[in-house]
């Protein structure tokens, strides 16, 4: 039964239909209906249905994760983006590429090819912590995308697939967060899949990425045979109900010498390779463990593990290794709570211009949208101080003082707005005409003067402007193009290239008719 307005329109029997003839009976009726996600609701769960992003706004800094997700093409990014909304109850449904009903996919040509085209901005939080996640496209002709997303991030997922290990583009992606020092964990995806190893993938990631892998967990069967994972650091098995379809129903057991005797070996001979492993990295750990520990690694607790594991990730000596299968919808509530537990928080990551602000408001602009009707949608990562709706900011790059009208908070195609937001979270602004991706924004000209003699920058160069410029926070490097085009619109239509680097047709009266939303060269 399908409803507008509290009032009944139609009704159709869906158990004895299939899905084309409903998609037909749909296109038929004179009424259209809109089925549409609500995030804007007050805080708290809407009765049955998704949560409210009113909930999540304030969170301590220290219970923030700025993560994306990188891969090569196909690899399962999207499919597992899914599944973490809807297992952190912002989704009434499960996602699917093939069905083309994905959160993070809402463009049309997105949906049409089943590919990313643009990078999606996601917000959600999951037992007790705040995460902004950004999705990001996985084909090389994107990879500016991929560029100015991680440049803000403070961690990163990188999601394999686990019969294929080390592809093309992950080796792009991975340079990349290498040069940006992001820390990672990696997700070996599809492990139900024909053909999967994890042996040879991780093998792949070692050889190819030069990484140091940590073995977290393992599988229990491969390929068709693929049930669940086994948790190496607490010596436990996960399996998911084969009853359950969406894969939110799942046990936990402990493993047994009397049930599981091989699995329960293979556990143990992994476990303590894994405490040996970071004790060559972590000299405080290793004073631990052959203190106390040095007879039995059994007795080695998990708690301490996994903190000296954290901090391993953050010298970025080493990468945790997970598996799971998104599709099938097993193994992705133990990624979510991997990312909580290992990957840093923004206080954790060094950013070492924030001494001389002094809580003064400090944010990059890393991408901007065109909305049809807010205008350009500006995407900002604070740094430090607050952000408010109708508070005036300067731009040093441009040189310019702006009014932000509006301050939202990104989810997808839909924003919520709020009344503030504080240092380490990404924001969606509105009113800021002048700003292009890779700019600085500070509270006011003056601050930024202050804050670059703080720094003892300002008697190196003379001039004011030198000694703004010298706080010019690294934009976004932008690679060199590899297709040209000459575009000439018909007569009475002009074209406007937009700062976000992408095309609208307008004609004179400035109605919009049509948008080119690829990537375009910086000088096109």
């Amino acid at each position: 039964m399908f409803a507008v307005n509290n009032r009944k329109v139609f009704s159709v029997p869906l158990n004895t239909m299939c899905y084309c003839k409903i998609k037909a009976i749909l296109k038929r009726s004179k009424t259209r209906v809109t089925l549409r996600r609500n995030y804007s609701s007050p805080a708290g769960v809407i009765g049955n249905d998704v949560k409210s992003l009113h909930s999540i706004i304030s969170f301590p800094v220290a219970k923030i994760r700025n993560i994306g997700s990188m891969a090569h093409i196909d690899a399962g990014k999207t499919t597992t983006t899914e599944r973490i909304l809807y297992y952190s109850g912002y989704t009434r449904s499960l996602g699917d590429v093939d069905d083309g009903d994905k959160v993070t996919d809402f463009m049309a040509q997105e949906r049409e090819r089943d590919i990313n085209i643009q990078s999606a901005a996601v917000t959600f939080d999951w037992k007790g912590y705040r995460v902004n996640l950004i999705d990001k496209p996985g084909h090389v002709d994107f990879t500016l995308e991929v560029e100015r997303c991680l440049r803000v991030l403070d961690g990163a997922m990188a999601v394999f697939d686990a019969s294929e290990g080390v592809e093309a583009q992950t080796l792009t992606v991975w340079k990349q967060a290498d040069k940006h020092k992001i820390p990672r964990i990696c997700f070996l995806n599809k492990m139900d899949k024909t053909g999967a190893s994890f042996n040879y993938a991780v093998e792949s990631i070692r050889e190819k990425l030069k990484a140091k892998p940590l073995i977290l967990q393992l599988p229990i069967g491969e390929a068709r045979t693929f049930q669940g994972v086994v948790d190496v650091v607490n010596k436990e098995k996960l399996l998911w109900n084969s009853n359950s379809g969406d894969g939110k129903d799942f046990e936990r057991k402990p493993l047994l010498e009397t049930s599981d005797p091989e699995l329960l070996k293979e556990t143990i001979e992994a476990r303590n390779s894994l405490i040996e492993q970071v004790a060559d990295l972590d000299d405080e750990f290793a004073d631990f463990v052959l203190g106390e520990f040095s007879d039995n690694f059994d007795l080695v607790p998990a708690e301490k593990q996994q903190t000296t594991i954290h901090r391993v990730k953050l010298a970025q000596a080493a990468v945790p290794m997970l598996c799971e299968s998104a599709l099938k919808n097993k193994g992705v509530q133990p990624l979510l709570d991997a990312i909580t537990m290992y990957l840093p928080s923004p206080e954790e990551r060094e950013y070492g211009f924030l001494q001389w602000y002094k809580g003064d408001m400090c944010a990059l602009a890393f991408k901007v949208l065109h909305d049809k009707q807010r205008g350009p949608l500006v995407f900002l990562r604070i740094y430090s101080g607050t952000l408010r709706p109708q508070l005036a900011i300067h731009n040093i790059n441009r040189n310019c003082t702006e009014r932000m009208s509006r301050l939202l908070l990104p989810f997808a195609d839909q924003h919520v707005e709020i009344p503030s937001l504080t240092a380490g979270n990404i924001a969606l602004t509105v009113g800021l005409k002048q700003t292009a991706t890779g700019d600085t924004i500070v509270s006011s000209k003056s601050s930024a003067l202050a804050t670059a003699r703080r720094g003892g920058r300002g008697e190196k160069k003379h001039g004011k402007n030198n000694e703004e410029e010298s706080l010019l926070l690294a934009g976004v490097e932008i690679p060199e193009p590899v297709f040209f085009c000459t575009i000439e619109p018909p007569s009475g239509f002009y074209v406007v290239l937009e700062p976000a680097l992408e095309l609208a047709l307008v004609d004179q009266a400035g109605l919009e008719l049509a948008e080119i939303r690829l990537p375009l060269p910086p000088k096109c």
